[in-house]
């Protein structure tokens, strides 16, 4: 049963392409285009904007004896945080996760299907 699915998963499109086209990580080693790069810094922001800004608020909401301040700012920045994170992982995430993804389909799938045919 085991190797009657690893061949239909053999099948597939996806791995079939993989496999015939010798999916690498070779796309690693080149230069990353603007955005990827604004992913990136989008991603990196997305830290800045998180607990460290929600500290800050903090900070300031003892200092102004204003407790509104980060009882209304704290969620709202952090939740901006995790959107700019979203949109950093739009930018830059699917590009290589694809690439990483077929490459260890192919991998996986070479080594599953010479033990189902060694058997």
């Amino acid at each position: 049963m085991i190797k009657q699915s690893i061949q239909k998963i053999a099948a597939t499109g996806f791995v079939r392409s993989a496999i015939e086209e010798q999916a690498d990580l070779s796309a690693f080693k080149e230069k990353p285009g603007p955005k990827i790069i604004f992913g990136l810094l989008a991603i990196m922001v997305s830290y800045v904007i998180g607990w460290p800004a929600v500290a800050a608020l903090g900070i300031l909401a003892i200092k102004l004896h204003e407790p509104l301040l980060v009882v209304i700012g704290g969620p709202l920045t952090y939740g901006l945080s995790h959107l700019v994170f979203l949109l950093g992982m739009y930018l830059c995430g699917a590009v290589y996760s694809l690439i990483f993804l077929r490459w260890l389909t192919r991998i996986s799938m070479e080594k599953l299907v010479a033990w189902s045919l060694k058997e």
